[in-house]
């Protein structure tokens, strides 16, 4: 059985200046998603001819329509385009040893340290925390309102970490933490345990948790008596740190914003 093609919609009659969302002295739809790096604006027109593209709630499907990026909401097969160029996204991999706070009045490395001078005016946060000895993926972002959905436990955004302890480990021990440990402020449980490598005396896992308590991880790993030799997180829900430098920071892709905006309900 082949592929299921999703039919494309019928073309609609309404004129474009009809339309609700309409501005006369806005931007054409098209170069509005091509800035926003959607797609080349000729696959962007072929999107909206094909009903693919929403303004407002309503399926676009004209080429005349004119909008005003800041005045209006877009979606593109569902996901919602960024538009406000005053909001910012960076992932930083942090290194081991930095501190998750913009500056340490202690002069301890910390993310200040890596932020080039175009950043250093940005009021940015740190989305969540790692610890020192923590290395990988931090989001940094000048968006409040992301920042709080993506820290409140309501939206359960899943985060994965490879964790490197000694070997070797017995059975069971994955299956005991997708049920659920007890630790000193509650139960906690893993979503998902596989093992990655194996080498004489060390062994890799990747864990994927929800949780957002602190240090959760090392203290999984303790209490099946297995501390953490290394710990870095990969993963926070749709983005990722593939094969990033450590201690780079690098902006997120418009794609990605969309993807993670969307992960939170954005």
């Amino acid at each position: 059985m082949g592929p299921v093609r999703r039919p494309k919609a019928a073309r609609t009659t309404r004129p474009a200046d009809e339309l609700d969302m309409h501005n006369p002295d806005g931007v054409r739809l098209q170069k509005v998603m091509a800035s926003a790096g959607v797609a080349s604006r000729r696959v962007c027109e072929e999107m909206i001819l094909d009903g693919r593209v929403e303004v407002d709630g309503t399926i676009v499907r004209e080429l005349g329509v004119r909008v005003v990026p800041s005045e209006v909401s877009i979606h593109v097969d569902g996901m919602r385009l960024q538009l406000n160029e005053d909001l910012k996204y960076y992932v930083f991999n942090k290194p081991r040893g930095v501190i998750s706070t913009m500056e340490d009045p202690e002069g301890r490395p910390s993310i200040g340290n890596f932020l080039k001078n175009k950043n250093k005016n940005e009021r940015l946060f740190h989305v969540g925390r790692l610890d020192a000895e923590t290395e990988g993926l931090l989001l940094l972002t000048n968006d409040g309102e992301l920042t709080n959905r993506l820290t409140h436990p309501s939206y359960e955004v899943p985060k994965t970490y490879y964790v490197q302890v000694r070997g070797p480990m017995g059975p069971g021990i994955g299956a005991q933490m997708k049920e659920g440990i007890e630790l000193e402020d509650g139960i906690s449980k893993v979503d998902s345990f596989k093992l990655i490598d194996s080498t004489p005396g060390h062994i890799l896992v990747e864990v994927v948790l929800h949780s957002g308590k602190n240090r959760v991880v090392r203290r999984l790993f303790d209490a099946v008596g297995h501390p953490v030799e290394r710990l870095v997180r990969t993963q926070i829900g749709p983005i990722r740190l593939n094969d990033q430098r450590q201690g780079s920071i690098r902006v997120l892709g418009r794609q990605e914003v969309g993807h993670l905006l969307a992960s939170v309900g954005l």
